[in-house]
């Protein structure tokens, strides 16, 4: 379908679904300083001799993923919506394609960075300490939730928390207690199973944008990746429901953000298959893939 098409020349009406689109990416690339500053933050309290290169992931992991799943996802809006299928082979095809194979690596590391932060949250013991406000002089950090640390001071010490069993990562100063740390402990689960299903969903996505381009993507196979697809999709909303309840508004926002901009990915990969077809595509969804724009 040419943009021709879809209005009267010279009384083009505004593209609101691409706007709409446009709007949600660039909402996720806003998310990535949030990301940084809550990252940077924790990393003041889990890494307080420095972060080494080794330990870059570990401890910027939800910044690093978010940024290459920023990048992976403009470019499965350039290959299913905005490049021609007559464009998208040759010398521009490898740099895509080489790329989304940077941020495989990166969102696959990224993955195991959110298993060893798990390690890590699941790594306290009991501690001796039991009265918080005694400690005040020993540079403790209390862990108020996962990612979220408090330094230990007189003037807060009390707010912190009225527990008097505690536990502690060993050789630390991180300290919380029962209550923070079975919220960490879940919320660590739901980034590695979070992470997880991403890594599928995109591994079958890149599986039908190839089998597309190769004209080898039929009827029953999408029937098949959308029905995978969409087991996977229900347990990423599960886990934002998670984090709507148990969690922060950022982890919220940012799990619903990236549920609607992949579905936006699905639908400009069914208007392709579509076309290709020369099926009826839907209107409104203004599609770039004929023009070779």
């Amino acid at each position: 379908m040419t943009m021709s098409s879809a209005a009267p020349t010279g009384n083009k009406s505004i593209p609101w679904f691409r706007v709409f689109k446009y709007c949600v990416y660039a909402f996720l690339t806003a998310n990535l300083f949030f990301f940084f500053m809550e990252d940077w933050a924790a990393s003041e309290h889990l890494f307080a001799g420095g972060v080494s290169f080794s330990q870059l992931i570990e401890a910027y992991a939800a910044t690093i993923d978010t940024a290459a799943w920023v990048v992976l996802l403009l470019i499965f809006e350039l290959e299913t919506s905005v490049i021609s299928d007559t464009r998208l082979k040759g010398n521009l095809k490898w740099v895509l394609n080489s790329i989304k194979g940077i941020c495989y690596v990166v969102i696959i590391y990224a993955c195991y960075g959110y298993l060893t932060k798990f390690m890590v949250i699941h790594s306290f013991e009991p501690s001796s300490i039991v009265n918080l406000c005694a400690q005040t002089a020993q540079n403790l950090s209390f862990m108020t939730d996962l990612d979220e640390y408090e330094s230990v001071v007189a003037v807060n010490c009390a707010d912190l928390t009225s527990a008097s069993t505690f536990y502690q990562i060993p050789g630390t100063g991180i300290v919380t207690d029962a209550e923070s740390l079975e919220s960490a402990q879940r919320l660590s689960i739901i980034d590695v199973v979070n992470s997880a299903n991403w890594l599928l969903i995109v591994m079958i996505l890149t599986m039908d944008v190839w089998l597309q381009l190769t004209g080898k993507l039929t009827g029953n196979i999408i029937k098949v990746t959308t029905a995978l697809k969409g087991v996977l999709y229900f347990v990423l909303l599960l886990c934002a429901v998670f984090w709507g309840i148990d969690g922060d508004f950022l982890d919220f926002w940012d799990a619903f953000l990236w549920i609607l901009a992949f579905a936006l990915i699905e639908l400009n990969l069914f208007e392709w298959h579509a076309e290709s077809e020369g099926e009826h595509v839907v209107p409104g969804a203004e599609t770039m893939k004929s023009e070779g724009s």
